[in-house]
C-alpha cells in the first residue's frame, strides 16, 4: 500500500526506516572532483525527499554552480538505502541514500552533477542496444595514526601480497570492513594483503555501471569509518608512500545486449572476444591519454604511473600479461568475458571515470575502430626503440599532459558535458600549477646545503 505519489520502492525505505529505527538520513551526491557529500535530515523528511526533493545551497560545492545559481534539490535514489552499520549499536540507526541531483530553475536533473554524466554514458549504450556492467578493484592502504589522531604513513602491518597472519596484521580490520560493506547490500568476491607494506584489496561483484559507481563512493566511506574504528587511516592516495607499489583501481568492463547476451563473447575468437570487444577495446586505446586526466586525477597519481612498480603505463592490450594498459582476464563462463582497464586509481571521481571509458568504447565500436594485435611480451622489458617497433605509446607523464590531452578529445571532453568538462578542466589546471610552484622536501634535502 502506497500513500501520496509515493513508489512502492519508496514505501519499501520508509517502511524500514521505521522497522530499523532510523533517525537521521544522510542524503549523498559527489562533487566534481569524487568527493562524497551529504545532507542529513531527520529521518521523519524521508517522504518529502521522495515527493518534493530536499534543497541545498549548491554554490557551496566544488565545481557546481555560481552564488546567483545556488538553489539546488536533492532527489533521493531509494534504490540506494542503506542502513550505515557503525550506527547500529547506537540506540537509534543512521541511514543514507544517494541522490540525483536537479536544477531547481528548469526542474531538469543538473548537467554538472558526476552520477547524471555517467547516466549521459549509459543513456547512448541504451540507444546502441547495450547496458554495461563493471567491476573496479580499489586498493587502499592502511596507516597508523599519532598521538593526535592524524594519520602517519606508519603502516601497521609488514604483509605482502596474499600474506596471512601474523604478517598481516589488518587481516581482522579487512574482516570487519567486509561486514560492514555486506551489512549495506555487498557482495564480497574476494580480500587480500597487496604487494605493497599495509597495503589492501578487497573486490566486490560486478554489477550495473551506475550501481557500480554508486558502490566505490561507499567503499571508500566504509573503509575509512571502520579503519577509524580500529584507530587506523585509510587512505586511497594513489602513491603515499615513495618507491614501492602505489594503489591502482583496475576496472573491468563488458557490454550486454538487450537479451541479456555479453556482447563481449564470442567462442569462435582466438581470445573468445566479439568485434565489439575488439572495437571497444580499440576505442579506449585510441582515448587513453584523455581518459588518463580522468581516471588519474591528482598530480600524486602520476608518481603512481612510472615504469618499474607493476603500473600500466603503455597503452597496449594483452591476454597474458599485466605490462598492458588494458588485459584479457581469463572467463570460465561466456557471461564473464570482459576487459581491464588497469590505469585508473582510487582517487578518481568514479562516475566521471567510467563515462569516459563507456564513451570511449562505445565510440570504437560507431566508428568500427580496428584494435592492434595483443602484446603478449613483457612491455617492461622493452626499450624505446622496440617500443616505437610495435607502435607502443606512453601514459601521460603528469597531470599537466594528461589535461591537455583531455582539452585536444572531444569524444572525452564531450563525454563530460558542457558544465562538467570546463570545470574539470579548470580545477586540474590550477592544481598542477599549485603543485608547479611548490618546493618539496625531496628537494631541500637534495639541493639546500649543495647549492
Amino acid at each position: 500500500m502506497t500513500s501520496g505519489n509515493i513508489t512502492d520502492t519508496e514505501q519499501a525505505v520508509l517502511d524500514e526506516i521505521e522497522e530499523q529505527d532510523v533517525d537521521f538520513l544522510r542524503l549523498q551526491f559527489t562533487d566534481i572532483l569524487g568527493t562524497v557529500k551529504n545532507v542529513s535530515v531527520p529521518a521523519r523528511q524521508a517522504e518529502k525527499a521522495f515527493t518534493e526533493g530536499i534543497y541545498f545551497d549548491g554554490s557551496s560545492i566544488e565545481g557546481f554552480v555560481r552564488i546567483q545559481e545556488s538553489d539546488m534539490r536533492l532527489k533521493p535514489d531509494p534504490d540506494t538505502f542503506a542502513v550505515l552499520p557503525w550506527r547500529q549499536k547506537e540506540e537509534s540507526a543512521a541511514a543514507r541514500m544517494i541522490c540525483d541531483v536537479y536544477d531547481t530553475s528548469t526542474g531538469e536533473p543538473f548537467e554538472g552533477d558526476p552520477r547524471r554524466v555517467l547516466k549521459n554514458a549509459l543513456d547512448r549504450a541504451d540507444e546502441m542496444g547495450y547496458t554495461v556492467n563493471a567491476a573496479p578493484e580499489p586498493e587502499f592502504f592502511l596507516f597508523e595514526e599519532d598521538e593526535d589522531g592524524r594519520a602517519t604513513t606508519k603502516t601497521n602491518d609488514a604483509g605482502g601480497y596474499f600474506d596471512l597472519a601474523p604478517k598481516d596484521l589488518a587481516s581482522d580490520v579487512r574482516r570487519d570492513i567486509i561486514y560492514g560493506l555486506e551489512e549495506m547490500g555487498f557482495e564480497i568476491e574476494a580480500s587480500h594483503h597487496e604487494v605493497a607494506e599495509g597495503q589492501h584489496e578487497i573486490n566486490f561483484t560486478y554489477d550495473d555501471a551506475l550501481a557500480t559507481a554508486d558502490n566505490v563512493g561507499t567503499f571508500r566511506t566504509v573503509v575509512r569509518a571502520i579503519a577509524a574504528q580500529h584507530d587506523l587511516h585509510a587512505t586511497f592516495m594513489p602513491k603515499p608512500i615513495p618507491r614501492i607499489n602505489g594503489s591502482g583501481m583496475h576496472t573491468h568492463l563488458s557490454l550486454f545486449t538487450e537479451d541479456g547476451e555479453n556482447a563481449f563473447h564470442d567462442e569462435d575468437d582466438e581470445f573468445n572476444l566479439s568485434d565489439e570487444a575488439h572495437a571497444f577495446t580499440a576505442g579506449i586505446l585510441e582515448h587513453a591519454p584523455a581518459i588518463t586526466a580522468i581516471a588519474n586525477p591528482t598530480v600524486n597519481s602520476y608518481k603512481r604511473l612510472v615504469p618499474g612498480y607493476e603500473a600500466p603505463v603503455y597503452v597496449a592490450w594483452s591476454d597474458r600479461n599485466r605490462s598492458a594498459l588494458i588485459r584479457k582476464p581469463a572467463a570460465r563462463t561466456p557471461a564473464a568475458s570482459r576487459v581491464e582497464l588497469r590505469s585508473p586509481d582510487p582517487s578518481c571521481n568514479a562516475y566521471l571515470a567510467l563515462a569516459a571509458m563507456i564513451h570511449a568504447g562505445l565510440d570504437g565500436i560507431e566508428n568500427d575502430l580496428e584494435c592492434p594485435d595483443p602484446v603478449r611480451e613483457n612491455i617492461y622489458e622493452f626499450d624505446e626503440e622496440k617500443r616505437e617497433e610495435y607502435g607502443i605509446d606512453t601514459l601521460p607523464s603528469n597531470l599537466g599532459e594528461a589535461v591537455e590531452a583531455l582539452e585536444e578529445d572531444e569524444v572525452i571532453y564531450d563525454a563530460l558535458g558542457d558544465h562538467v568538462a570546463p570545470k574539470f578542466v579548470e580545477a586540474k589546471e590550477q592544481e598542477f600549477e599549485d603543485y608547479l610552484v611548490d618546493v618539496s622536501d625531496w628537494e631541500l634535502d637534495r639541493y639546500l646545503e649543495t647549492f
